[in-house]
């Protein structure tokens, strides 16, 4: 089976959490600092905090901004539940809004419909790898919360993705871009990530202000400096994989990859979009070895028994997520392009 994520990591990682191991320092420490300090030089910010995950950023970014009851955040419908919790779990209300049928990230045009005095904030998804053009949301004149979970390294006007938003949100899970088992990121200018720093750890404060439980260890952030200083060379073969990948499927009837978009995508999926339903496809594929996925498991509004949301039905309904990962090998690539093109009719 050729599985459709994997971890990719090194001896050079084993050997730099062993290091720590040995130390006998597994908490928060100086590992996290460095890790920290490092993060914040790749993403030209001025300061970030590592947190426990994914998930604990985007709700700790949104605390920053002061979201809470009575208010509103705009997220997209396309893409992971983690966005729908964050809000919750601040007292607001989130609020979908219809994917870009180009860029499979939140439609500019409906997330300008989809706001009212009541929004805090919009969540914009760099979708799968793709870094969008920030204008058209910055321009709304309400705080944009950037979320990079698949997209740091990404460029786009010769900015890092993550440094533009008023904050930014980073996920290290296992298969993310870079790993630290779990974890995750706030990225941006210092007095707001100052107050995420603050609300991550509850312990031996003097007052009882709600904090939270969200450190990283000095273990993961030895794994995630290790990871970070071969970023580049991951995102080179996902990129070299991407080009074999069109390469292949660029004659395939009935089948459009994505296309060359430079320093703006990092590929952390390959996504084609197919003119039949994709669901007989992922067990077909699967009878042969190859493990394809939906970019995202399920629209959020359907999840909530909503309707007027097409775009993200169309995209859920004919969008497929191919292997792409580093250690991917070349043969395994055309195993993949052979496969689905068999799988596709002539």
């Amino acid at each position: 089976m050729i599985p459709h994520s994997r971890p990719t990591v090194s001896a050079e990682d084993a050997e730099s959490v062993a290091r720590v191991v040995r130390s006998g320092h597994l908490a928060q420490g100086a590992e996290v600092e460095g890790f920290e300090r490092e993060l914040a030089a790749r993403l030209d910010v001025t300061a970030v905090a590592v947190v426990s995950s994914g998930s604990a950023a985007l709700e700790l970014a949104l605390r920053a901004l002061d979201v809470g009851p009575d208010a509103e955040v705009v997220v997209p419908t396309y893409a992971c539940d983690a966005l729908h919790h964050a809000v919750t779990r601040c007292g607001a209300t989130p609020v979908l809004a219809d994917a870009d049928p180009e860029t499979l990230g939140p439609s500019p045009k409906d997330v300008t419909r989809r706001l009212t005095r009541r929004a805090r904030a919009v969540v914009i998804v760099h979708p799968f790898g793709l870094a969008l053009d920030l204008d058209p949301f910055l321009a709304l004149g309400v705080p944009v919360v950037e979320d990079c979970a698949q997209a740091i390294g990404a460029r786009v006007a010769g900015r890092p993705v993550g440094s533009r938003g008023a904050l930014a949100a980073c996920s290290f899970y296992a298969t993310k871009l870079l790993t630290t088992g779990e974890g995750g990121a706030v990225a941006g200018a210092a007095p707001r990530v100052a107050r995420v720093r603050d609300a991550r750890d509850y312990d031996e404060r003097e007052d009882l202000v709600p904090r939270f439980n969200f450190k990283l260890t000095d273990v993961q952030a030895a794994l995630g400096r290790s990871q970070l200083g071969r970023l580049d060379t991951f995102i080179a073969r996902r990129r070299a994989i991407a080009a074999r990948y069109r390469a292949r499927l660029a004659s395939l009837a009935g089948c459009r990859p994505p296309g060359d978009a430079g320093e703006r995508h990092v590929f952390h999926r390959f996504v084609v979009t197919l003119e039949r339903p994709v669901g007989p496809l992922l067990e077909r594929l699967a009878r042969g070895g190859i493990a394809v996925r939906r970019p995202v498991f399920r629209p959020i509004h359907r999840a909530l028994g909503l309707g007027g949301y097409p775009e993200a039905d169309r995209l859920w309904t004919h969008c497929l997520s191919l292997p792409c990962y580093p250690s991917l090998t070349d043969a395994e690539v055309d195993a993949v392009g052979a496969a689905l093109a068999e799988a596709l009719p002539t």
